[in-house]
């Protein structure tokens, strides 16, 4: 395994490769390999390991009453999956997680894992920033998914982006990657767009957003 990977990831961040690896060595562990397409795990199913990204691409995502498919986010080497279920009353995954690539999973059977958290405080630490990362990142995600209208989800996401005091973004996502986020058609996203543009709220081009009226997009967000 190549440990200098493992060292970009968040609950690594801080160590080198070789610490890594005498880290690793002194608790079981297994390489896992997964192929494209594969459901790595189902909504539900219990949390027993500490799982990581070793290569690959794997994404989170989860269906609605009716059925609808929402993709949560992708998450790509190094980082890890459910990181914030290992612990607690409820440690089961919420989402099912399907490869969108071949990969490699590093897991960590949680009794060892926790064994390694009260040896290491840079592990600790690190682990505690991710799991309250996590916890920032879901709630953003509930935010979004309870907007009534997808104009709202776009004047929330652009204002987030903009700031206080911004008059300008360059979005971070596709618009098939917006629609994903938001839980929509991508069709969907571009149509709101081209609203959002014809009633003046701000201009657009390509991922580049000027806002016009960002007291208009602030009143959007009030539909809750």
């Amino acid at each position: 395994m190549d440990y200098s990977l493992l060292s970009n990831a968040p609950l690594f961040k801080g160590i080198t490769p070789g610490d890594i690896e005498t880290i690793l060595a002194s608790v079981p562990f297994r390489v896992k390999k997964f192929q494209s397409g594969l459901m790595i795990s189902q909504s539900g199913e219990p949390v027993n390991s500490l799982m990581v990204v070793i290569s690959g691409i794997v994404k989170g995502e989860m269906a609605d009453y009716s059925g609808r498919v929402i993709k949560i986010e992708d998450i790509p080497a190094p980082g890890a999956l459910a990181s914030a279920f290992i612990f607690g009353n409820r440690n089961r995954f919420p989402v099912n997680v399907i490869a969108v690539s071949d990969g490699e999973l590093l897991l960590i059977d949680k009794p060892d894992f926790l064994i390694l958290l009260m040896r290491n405080n840079i592990l600790l630490v690190n682990f505690l920033n991710m799991i309250s990362n996590r916890s920032q990142f879901l709630s953003e995600k509930i935010k979004f998914l309870n907007f009534k209208t997808i104009k709202g989800k776009l004047a929330h996401y652009i204002l987030q982006k903009a700031g206080k005091y911004g008059t300008s973004v360059t979005l971070d996502m596709t618009q098939s990657d917006l629609a994903d986020f938001f839980g929509v058609t991508r069709p969907s996203v571009a149509r709101a767009i081209g609203d959002l543009e014809e009633e003046g709220y701000l201009k657009a081009k390509g991922k580049n957003i000027k806002l016009i009226d960002k007291e208009g997009l602030a009143d959007l967000t009030i539909d809750l």
